[in-house]
Formats: C-alpha cells, structure tokens, sequence
C-alpha cells in the first residue's frame, strides 16, 4: 500500500498546483486507500512537515483547508482526526456521491427496489403531477466505504431520464446527463428514533436517534423532478447551514 509520502512524491512530480493543494489531494488519497483509518489522528503538523520536506506551514494550510471541509476533524490538546462524521451543507444542492468522493470516501449502494409506476396521490402533489403520470423509484441503502450511511427513497418524474436502468451509482450524475439534473431543491429535516427496518438496514439498534431528510427537487425551468425521503444514522451524519443578516 502506498504511504502519505509516496502519493505526495508522485502528486509534485505530475502538477504544478500549489503545495498545499497537493498534500490536501495526499491526504484525500491516503485516506481513501486506508492508509488512515476511521477516526484515526493524523502525524503530528512538524511531523509530516518533516517526513514530507515542506514547511509547516503548508501543511497548517492544507489541514485547515480539508478542517472546513469536514474531511478532517481539530481537537484541541489532542491533533487533527479522520472524522467520520460527515458534514452536509444544506446550503449547497450535491448529491451523496459527490460529497463522498470530495471526502476521500468511496460512495455505492445496494438496491433495495428499482421500479416503474404511476404516482401515489402524495407524490402527485409534491410533484405537481396529474394523477397516473408515470415515475421511476428508487429505494436503496447508501453507503461510504463500507459503511452505511442512509437509506433512500426517491421518486423520479419518468422523462426525466431515458430508462429505469439509467441510475447506476449516482442519481445526479443520470440526471445530468439526460439534461434534467435539479438546479435548486427545498429540503425539510426532521428527527426521528429508528424503527427495527430502519435500523436493520443502517446496522444500527431499534431506537437509535435518526435524521429524515425530504428533498423536493426542480428544475431551472421550475418544473419538479426529483422527491426524495432518506433516513440517516443520526452518529454519522450532520447537517450545517451558512446563515447570514438580510
């Protein structure tokens, strides 16, 4: 297995990019081949300054950089963590996928359902659909390396993509591609004790704490697209919102 010096020693002889661009891209690598395990602390900031070659303050730079990212957690007295909770901006419409891979973790599902079918009274009015308009559905666990995440239950408007077998990995990335991908999306969060299906699928206990998360998808032309309800493990996922004055 590669080690963190290694991947950086190979990352400055193929890029110009900045130095500490590098090593946060180092350290997304190492991560996601497990040179660092789950909420293991990272080498002390002198220590990979030295066994990297470069300034410390580089490296303050790049972990500040991957800090605010939430790829990498600070304790104060104690050094710099994996963090294996993962931070999701509701501000910012990404898909599972995609905050995943920006974490250095590797996102995949296992499908629970993938159906075709006309829309329930609820989704019709979420959807703004008539009534028997055709929908594809989605029931499946999300997982970040081996490690479930969320179940998901998305309801798709049926010409938004050109076949039920068209989401592979990311539902996103199928929508982008057929031209339909969600340009903005209202989201509600609210609490909730796992149920025994629940927690089953998320390896969880009956009556752990979990988020439910609805997300209403649209389109740049203000049509709706995309009704998804997931259910998180309440230990392993927060949501966070940039908040300013009118």
């Amino acid at each position: 297995m590669a080690s963190l010096a290694q991947i950086m020693q190979d990352l400055v002889q193929t890029s110009s990019q900045p130095l500490y661009q590098l090593l946060q891209r180092a350290l997304r690598e190492a991560i996601n081949l497990h040179v660092f395990g789950p909420d293991e602390a990272l080498p002390a900031e002198r220590v990979l300054a030295a066994d990297l070659n470069i300034s410390r303050i580089t490296v303050r730079k790049a972990i500040d950089g991957l800090v605010e990212e939430g790829l990498l957690v600070r304790r104060p007295g104690s050094g710099n963590f994996i963090n294996t909770r993962i931070e999701k901006n509701f501000a910012k419409l990404t898909s599972f996928s995609e905050d995943m891979r920006s974490r250095g973790r590797m996102p995949r599902s296992v499908w629970l359902k993938k159906a075709e079918g006309s829309v329930t009274p609820e989704e019709a009015l979420r959807l703004r659909l008539s009534p028997g308009a055709p929908v594809y559905r989605y029931h499946r666990i999300r997982f970040a390396d081996d490690v479930p995440m969320c179940v998901e239950y998305a309801t798709i408007v049926a010409d938004a993509l050109p076949s039920l077998e068209a989401v592979d990995v990311s539902m996103y990335e199928a929508l982008e591609a057929a031209g339909h991908r969600p340009v903005r999306a209202l989201q509600r969060l609210s609490a909730l004790l796992l149920n025994g299906e629940q927690a089953r699928l998320l390896q969880a206990k009956e009556g752990d704490a979990g988020l439910a998360v609805e997300r209403l998808g649209f389109l740049r032309d203000g049509r709706a697209v995309e009704f998804c309800r997931s259910i998180f493990r309440g230990d392993m996922y927060d949501f966070v919102a940039e908040l300013s004055t009118p």
